[in-house]
């Protein structure tokens, strides 16, 4: 039996052979996210496994508050917002290239957050949160029509004005209405 290295901290890791590595496909980590300055994005982030992330509208209004404080701190501008029960979409401009950094103290202290208040623990959220670079009018009209009409089509209500944990509850807004 070999002796257990213990020198990993300092040197590099073994080579895997190459049959241990064709097994493992080969795969390249995953490219780095696009984060641009000025950038507007469509982000979302759902529950490990589907579940909810909010258990009742004290969940909401913490995260509301956090998201509030945490895009002032990076100085985001948000334009939409919807909470569903196990999913959120935000839809804001970043002038520095920093949505990671502003993503990553969102998530995890809500998470730590709502596992204290709940007495869990482990994820919340399942993977790394979505996002995508708005590049186009046409694609801003399509992600703001896409996360009001969010909770129409989760038939949680019928229309976008319905729904209270939306930037659009109560607000008739015709250009992002009209299909």
């Amino acid at each position: 039996m070999s002796p257990i290295r213990t020198d990993f901290a300092t040197s590099d890791p073994p080579s895997l052979p190459d049959s241990t590595r064709d097994s493992y496909g080969g795969q390249m980590p995953r490219p780095p996210r696009l984060q641009v300055a000025g950038g507007i994005y469509h982000v979302t982030s759902r529950g490990h496994r589907r579940q909810a992330i909010y258990h009742d509208d004290d969940d909401r209004h913490f995260f509301l508050a956090l998201q509030d404080r945490t895009f002032r701190r990076f100085g985001w501008h948000l334009r939409e917002y919807c909470l569903m029960t196990n999913h959120f979409h935000l839809l804001f401009d970043t002038p520095r290239a920093d949505l990671s950094r502003g993503m990553h103290r969102l998530n995890s202290v809500y998470s730590t957050y709502f596992n204290e208040r709940h007495g869990l623990d482990g994820h919340l959220f399942d993977r790394r949160f979505g996002s995508r670079l708005v590049e186009t009018e046409e694609h801003l009209l399509d992600a703001t029509r896409y996360i009001a009409f969010n909770p129409v089509r989760a038939e949680l209500c019928s229309h976008p004005r319905e729904w209270k944990w939306s930037s659009f509850h109560g607000v008739e807004r015709s250009f992002a209405f009209d299909a």
